[in-house]
């Protein structure tokens, strides 16, 4: 369990940050980059659940899963084994985002045109924690380039935006509500 008794602790002012290893990286590294963008679609996950009414609870759960993937980010390497004390997303996680994914897509109308990011308050807000989980993927995958990263995380981050848009769907009446891109709309003036 987790006790803060300070929550500043000045061992961050040289410009670096502790990983879990115990030892620490730039604060600018694709790490901490990665962690960082992790954080942001966390807090975007928040503002969307105050409007999300019934799938809140699903999306706190989303929340959490989120804090796990920060810690799997903050250790490096992507090795562990089952039962020890490290904290990595495993493959479970990301498989009950696809048993989400297939069961709110059953009541959705199929898509027959891109959807704008709207539609009513709760899909927009969903829409805008997609976008952030995209990026926090891009941070992810930038990083796998340079160091090993879990896989079962990769998975997770990308069935995560993938959620987010079947629920930003479900929010907008089933679909009902969405906005259609039409492409080229105003070209004609």
């Amino acid at each position: 369990m987790v006790k803060l008794n300070r929550i500043y602790t000045r061992t961050g002012d040289d410009g670096t940050t502790g990983l879990v290893d115990g030892s620490r990286c730039p604060k600018h590294a694709a790490r901490m980059e990665a962690i960082g963008a992790v954080d942001e679609v966390n807090s975007a996950i928040g503002f969307a659940a105050l409007a999300a009414g019934d799938h809140a609870a699903a999306l706190t759960r989303i929340q959490n899963d989120l804090f796990d993937l920060g810690a799997d980010l903050a250790t490096p390497g992507e090795d562990f084994t089952p039962g020890d004390m490290t904290l990595r997303i495993v493959e479970a996680q990301w498989r009950w985002l696809e048993t989400a994914i297939d069961g709110l897509n059953e009541a959705l109308s199929p898509l027959t045109s891109f959807i704008l990011p709207g539609g009513g308050e709760g899909a927009a807000r969903v829409h805008m924690a997609r976008a952030g989980a995209r990026r926090a993927e891009r941070a992810m995958t930038a990083l796998a380039a340079a160091e090993p990263v879990n896989p079962a995380a990769l998975a997770y981050i990308n069935r995560l935006s993938d959620y987010l848009f079947v629920l930003a769907r479900a929010l907008n009446d089933g679909g009902a509500g969405d906005v259609l891109w039409v492409p080229g709309a105003s070209r004609k003036g």
